[in-house]
């Protein structure tokens, strides 16, 4: 394993949740994080900026840029990578954690939901990674990590939110595909999914039930950092769930990780 130490990170969504943990997971080792996303003002509604989400970056130990970006904007998303290139040198690591969920079956889902879901989660991981690709390709250790799930055919995953599933299904083929076409570079590109619900604010609008039988976001950024931390050339092309990746690293213990210790918890979606 290596150290993220001068590394440069471009997260997407990085203002809250997992995007965040993993951002301040990264930053403790020195890495020079990437914050992106589109909140640049809190309110009560949506909380949590760019521009706190770099001060907790800088506190923790790492250097950050804030950059306000709508990834479904190509020009935008190139334009935010040459600033990351030009303020670090480069890119070291690319996670691509912005996502849009509607759990709508298929009427209830309007079409422009429905365009949202896939601007956002199948053609945003699509874009970012097709800008940061040059970049990494000089790096010495690169990686682009997706979070989203293994591909499971199962009828049960697309029967109450086709849309849904196929918008985060097509961030999972983007790592099947990437994966086999970067492979003489050099360059990782895997996904991450965690083994149970996550404590977000998805979580708690989608399923707030789940909430105190969730993890905390921390669990995400351990096994994300493991991840990326590993030798680029032969860590590629895995569909890697969180607790299991913990496990290989000689976790054990997972208790420190549930929003409420002791409580039975609930599996993600996608998981048989």
């Amino acid at each position: 394993m290596t150290s993220l130490k001068d590394k440069t990170v471009f997260i997407t969504g990085a203002t809250r949740g997992i995007g965040r943990e993993i951002a301040l997971r990264f930053a403790r080792d020195g890495a020079n994080i990437v914050v992106t996303g589109k909140t640049v003002e809190s309110s009560a509604k949506v909380k949590g900026t760019i521009h706190e989400t770099a001060e907790q970056v800088e506190q923790s130990g790492g250097r950050a840029l804030a950059l306000q970006l709508d990834i479904r904007d190509e020009n935008a998303v190139v334009a935010a990578v040459k600033a990351a290139a030009d303020r670090f040198g480069g890119i070291d690591v690319l996670v691509n954690n912005a996502s849009a969920i509607s759990m709508t079956g298929t009427m209830a889902t309007p079409p422009k939901r429905y365009d949202l879901m896939h601007q956002i989660d199948a053609r945003g991981t699509f874009i970012c990674s097709q800008a940061c690709i040059p970049l990494l390709a000089k790096a010495a250790n690169p990686h682009i990590l997706t979070l989203s799930p293994p591909l499971n055919m199962n009828p049960k995953w697309f029967r109450d939110h086709v849309a849904y599933t196929m918008a985060k299904y097509g961030m999972s083929m983007c790592t099947l595909g990437m994966s086999a076409e970067l492979a003489p570079q050099g360059i990782a590109v895997n996904s991450l999914w965690p083994r149970t619900t996550i404590a977000t604010a998805a979580v708690e609008v989608f399923f707030p039930e789940a909430v105190a039988g969730s993890r905390k976001p921390a669990i995400m950024a351990d096994a994300a950092y493991a991840i990326v931390t590993r030798d680029s050339r032969s860590t590629t092309g895995n569909f890697y769930i969180d607790e299991e990746v913990l496990r290989s690293q000689g976790v054990g213990d997972f208790e420190r990780y549930a929003v409420k210790p002791g409580t039975r918890l609930f599996n993600d979606l996608f998981l048989d």
